[in-house]
């Protein structure tokens, strides 16, 4: 079955280059009127440019309905103004896909607090800033699909980027809970952690590498993901073609008891059965991991 967003308004972040206007071209082709939200600049953060404009001037000449925001997502009132823009213009807002970002990268030991916050400011309470704007009209209206733009980073790590990394798994945390909050309403919340070789990813991969990580090669899964056919609570990698989940899994454990057992040296001298992923369980809740601990006490 055609994934449409006919009659559907899309919001892209961050989509005046690299995935996020792929994002948005792709939305639009498939039927949605797109807000190309961008306030252009360097992947540092600095500077401005007309890039939003130049999205939507392209999302027009294939026939599509788009128009351009220049607002920084880490500006509140400027976000909730754009909101009230487009629910004046449209009336709802069906897709938000938080993708903005910029990097400030350096081993942690040399990076200093205001380029942590800085990193932070936009991609964690950017994306904040957006979600709680844009989600009580969702619930309202009893649709909604929000992505959130994760990375390796965040869930696995990466040298040099414990500002970015940090960010990237926040927003998982907050996917974790709103995927509980909003299913009885049809908001629906996933995560990407795309490879893409963009302005961000240069000097990351290879030039000869990147060839086959173009950005149009992500946009798939956010399509998926922004679509009625979409999971809840997912996280999908993407890139070159390739798509995977990744999912965050406790092992069964060991239960030492509440005795003399229960010491440090115990778990130190039971630690392979306690990391075994034999019979590991991909949590849905917090409740869920107490349940685990009442079912592994009750077998003794």
């Amino acid at each position: 079955m055609s994934i449409r967003f006919d009659n559907q308004v899309a919001i892209v972040t961050g989509a005046g280059g690299g995935i996020g206007k792929q994002h948005a071209l792709e939305l639009a082709r498939k039927g949605a009127k797109v807000v190309v939200n961008d306030l252009g600049g360097s992947v540092d953060g600095s500077g401005t440019s007309d890039a939003a404009e130049a999205v939507v001037a392209q999302i027009k000449s294939e026939g599509g309905e788009a128009m351009a925001n220049g607002a920084s997502v880490t500006d509140l009132p400027a976000i909730q103004n754009m909101v009230k823009e487009v629910m004046d213009k449209w009336g709802r807002i069906d897709i938000l896909v938080n993708n903005a970002g910029i990097l400030r990268d350096k081993s942690f030991h040399n990076v200093t607090l205001e380029d942590f916050n800085l990193v932070m400011d936009v991609h964690f309470q950017g994306t904040l800033n957006c979600t709680h704007t844009i989600y009580p009209i969702m619930r309202e209206q009893g649709y909604g699909r929000i992505v959130f733009t994760s990375s390796s980073s965040g869930v696995f790590g990466n040298f040099g980027q414990s500002n970015y990394g940090a960010a990237k798994m926040a927003m998982v945390g907050l996917m974790n809970t709103l995927k509980i909050e909003g299913q009885k309403y049809n908001v629906f919340s996933n995560s990407i952690t795309p490879v893409a070789y963009t302005r961000m990813t240069e000097g990351l991969i290879p030039e000869d590498f990147g060839k086959n990580m173009q950005p149009e090669y992500v946009t798939p899964a956010v399509i998926y993901l922004s679509s009625d056919q979409a999971p809840n609570g997912a996280i999908i990698s993407a890139g070159a073609g390739v798509f995977s989940r990744i999912f965050i899994h406790e092992t069964m454990g060991v239960s030492l008891g509440t005795g003399e057992d229960m010491t440090a040296e115990n778990i130190a001298a039971n630690w392979d059965g306690i990391s075994d992923m034999t019979d590991a369980r991909a949590l849905q809740n917090g409740g869920e991991q107490t349940l685990k601990i009442f079912e592994l006490i009750n077998k003794e």
